[in-house]
């Protein structure tokens, strides 16, 4: 994705001598020529001119507002993400043969995802019972969760527990 990136100058205020330039006019303009094209060859591509007030001290408590006439250039810019270049992984068949077969974690097939309390299980046990439907019960506030998330949650709360650890509940 690219943006741009902006750059703002003051306007030329004086003109600048050339061969075969003359009058203030075209001194002037042969300035801001100038200027535009040295932006130019940098990329820079002229947007607007304006003029904007900018307050100055005056003496020393006092304040006064300058009007300044400043140009606005633009140029655009890549981001990182322009030049990432992914890297294709290997196939998962490559790396199949390398690595052991997952351990399965689940429930047995012949019970019915029975709620397991803390009575049931030792206290460094987690107490989550994967798979659909979980239902957990938390030992300190006795109220019943339902989703693996909150079965999760309640596992760690229950280890931490019992190592008699303080836990974030936010």
């Amino acid at each position: 994705m690219s943006g741009w990136e902006y750059k703002v100058v003051p306007a030329p205020t004086k003109g600048v001598k050339a061969p075969g330039v003359k009058g203030p006019e075209a001194r002037f303009a042969n300035a801001l020529e100038t200027l535009m094209n040295d932006m130019g060859a940098d990329g820079w591509e002229y947007q607007r001119a304006e003029t904007l007030p900018s307050t100055e001290r005056t003496g020393l408590t006092g304040s006064t507002t300058e009007w300044r006439n400043i140009l606005v250039f633009r140029r655009v810019i890549s981001t990182a993400m322009d030049d990432f270049e992914p890297e294709l992984l290997p196939a998962p068949e490559d790396i199949a043969d390398e690595a052991e077969p997952p351990q399965d974690t689940s429930p047995d097939k012949g019970t019915d995802n029975a709620p397991e309390t803390t009575e049931d299980a030792d206290e460094t046990d987690a107490a989550f019972t994967p798979g659909k439907g979980a239902t957990n019960m938390l030992p300190d506030n006795g109220v019943e969760e339902t989703s693996e998330v909150a079965g999760m949650t309640a596992s760690l709360k229950n280890l931490a527990s019992a190592r008699g650890t303080k836990t974030d509940t936010s």
